[in-house]
């Protein structure tokens, strides 16, 4: 219980007159015995909090930036009105911005033996699951002189997935998908195509595609179109070390990686490919295998958003390995990683062999643009060994990247904003030139 009541009855006191308030017993007992009457019967007025039932439902999951409602029943089954103070306490990464905090307190009036709903409205500032803390209730009488207080436990998670940002990028990657299953370069047999339809004979067409069983049924040369193989292997694979903890303006570099991945897989699904997902740094953080192409990107954007940067070296030789036996036959193998010297040199170079040798590889990095601004500063000294600096950071990039592409690997190096397009390209151009 919490006497709320006693200031008031102290500024009840203080508001009599003088020569009425004398330092008495009897006066005590004139003036005390009503509010006294007065304070014992608010406090039996208000309604019990311990014998409230409470439930919630609502929204479970949400993207990134995206308003959730989470509603809460609180249930009176006293036979006393309930006149309360409700606050229901969620972590403070659940707003955005601070001062919407204020969203989970809650006036609530509730007739005996009914209930009554209550919805909170949470705006995350970040991925992961949020659960509800607990309920505080503050039940008032009439007189709201006192007040009983009690917490309740009401279990809830919101799920704050990945935001997708690149889905804008979607159509005309699209686009450019389609445009490539007719196109006339791909008519021709080779590795990588799968034939597609019959059609008449064009000057310029090779002449290899010409399927003379058909033109001997009709009076035209017909020929044979080919189109890229579909159902192919993808596997894309999140480097949630160290690395990828770095912030590249207000997010880190793994949520770059993600929404990249995102794009890809949503773009690779449509033209017929199977994705899964491999998070890892020294042990498998999410793994995604085997979904449809309806569930697919619920499931990667499920398994993404728990996903948080682990602060060790990832281990090039573990993730090679799971790799692998992820991947027993011929796929792309996505890797979206730093392109820091150190660990690539270090870590992902001697044991890049046993990936390009069975695998077609591709790399993707996150660039920092403040690197491009710095390089293009002059004026004053400062701003000199700054661009001194950051020529050096991307001369030391592209040296790396030269590595990789020795070794037979697809590198892009693109700032989180381009990132998600570049890789689309970049599949996109494999699958044109028959790597796939």
């Amino acid at each position: 219980m919490a006497l709320t009541g006693r200031a008031a009855l102290l500024a009840a006191l203080g508001s009599l007159p003088v020569g009425i308030w004398e330092p008495s017993w009897a006066g005590i007992l004139a003036v005390n015995a009503p509010l006294a009457v007065a304070c014992a019967c608010d406090f039996a007025l208000a309604a019990p909090v311990r014998r409230l039932g409470l439930a919630r439902s609502g929204d479970t999951s949400a993207r990134l930036g995206e308003a959730a409602d989470v509603t809460l029943t609180v249930t009176n089954p006293s036979g006393r009105l309930l006149r309360a103070h409700v606050r229901d306490a969620w972590p403070p990464s659940s707003w955005q911005p601070r001062t919407e905090v204020e969203a989970s307190r809650h006036q609530l009036t509730v007739p005996a033996g009914e209930r009554r709903r209550l919805t909170t409205r949470l705006r995350p500032t970040r991925r992961g699951d949020r659960q509800a803390d607990r309920v505080t209730i503050r039940s008032y009488g009439p007189l709201r002189l006192f007040s009983r207080q009690g917490t309740h436990r009401a279990p809830w998670t919101v799920r704050v997935l990945p935001p997708f940002t690149s889905r804008k990028h979607l159509p005309s990657k699209l686009a450019r998908l389609r445009e490539l299953d007719g196109r006339t370069s791909v008519l021709t047999r080779g590795e990588g195509t799968e034939f597609d339809s019959l059609r008449e004979y064009v000057p310029g067409d090779d002449t290899r595609s010409i399927d003379w069983r058909a033109t001997a049924r009709q009076t035209s040369v017909a020929v044979r179109t080919w189109r890229p193989e579909r159902d192919r292997h993808i596997l894309v694979v999140l480097d949630t070390g160290r690395t990828s903890a770095g912030r590249v303006g207000d997010a880190p570099r793994l949520d770059a990686s993600m929404d990249a991945a995102l794009l890809l897989a949503a773009l690779a699904s449509r033209a017929g490919d199977r994705v899964d997902l491999l998070a890892y740094d020294r042990r498998v953080r999410a793994l995604v295998q085997g979904r449809t192409a309806k569930d697919l990107l619920p499931s990667l954007v499920d398994a993404m958003a728990p996903l948080e940067p682990e602060l060790v070296e990832t281990n090039a030789r573990g993730l090679t390995a799971t790799a692998l036996r992820t991947a027993p036959r011929r796929s792309l193998i996505v890797l979206l990683t730093s392109l820091d010297a150190a660990p690539i040199e270090e870590g992902l170079l001697p044991v890049l062999p046993q990936l390009t040798q069975r695998h077609t590889v591709l790399l993707a990095s996150v660039a920092d643009p403040h690197i491009a601004r710095m390089a293009t500063a002059r004026g004053n000294t400062d701003a000199v060994y700054e661009a001194a600096a950051a020529a050096q950071a991307q001369t030391e990039r592209d040296r790396t990247a030269e590595q990789l592409r020795r070794h037979g690997v697809t590198v892009v190096d693109a700032t989180p904003d381009d990132l998600a397009p570049a890789l689309a390209d970049a599949y996109l151009a494999l699958k044109a030139a028959g790597r796939l």
